[in-house]
């Protein structure tokens, strides 16, 4: 792996996201390599509702926008503790449909090796998140890192 030079981890601005982050952080320290954080906010909710009382509607939309708040906010906790250390770390928040966005920023910034949460996409979190690993996967050029979420502990 010493020809990876620039690694992308992409965020799905959840908190199951922060493992694919730490392994991102991990390969930059060993390998050299400059590291960025992508945020693609996908806009399930994105028409106007102006002039139309939705109320469940606007209750969604908050709490999508607070359950990206709170993620983004631990992420940036971690990624200063890592900036402090002196690890180069860039950080973009893009709006857009995910596998666009981020095949322009593997383009635009000649990523080697994407880092992202590996998953079982449901339809709420594909609504949600507008993402499917599939597609990425698919159109992208460079070689992609899947990180599984922990297992749940199995009762005995």
């Amino acid at each position: 792996m010493h020809d990876v030079k620039r690694i992308l981890v992409v965020s799905r601005m959840t908190k199951e996201c922060q493992k694919a982050v730490h392994y991102g952080i991990s390969l930059a320290e060993k390998l050299g390599a400059e590291l960025s954080v992508l945020h693609v906010v996908h806009r399930p909710f994105g028409f106007d509702l102006g002039g139309w009382n939705v109320p469940a509607m606007v209750s969604l939309e908050e709490e999508y926008k607070k359950t990206i708040q709170e993620a983004k906010k631990d992420i940036d906790t971690l990624l200063s503790v890592e900036k402090k250390k002196g690890l180069s770390v860039s950080e973009m928040i893009k709006e857009g449909e995910p596998t666009e966005e981020i095949l322009k920023v593997v383009q635009e910034k000649h990523i080697d090796l994407i880092v992202m949460q590996a998953h079982e996409e449901g339809r709420l979190e594909h609504f949600l998140f507008g993402r499917s690993n599939e597609d990425i996967i698919r159109k992208m050029p460079c070689s992609v890192l899947l990180v599984k979420k922990e297992p749940a502990p199995v009762a005995e």
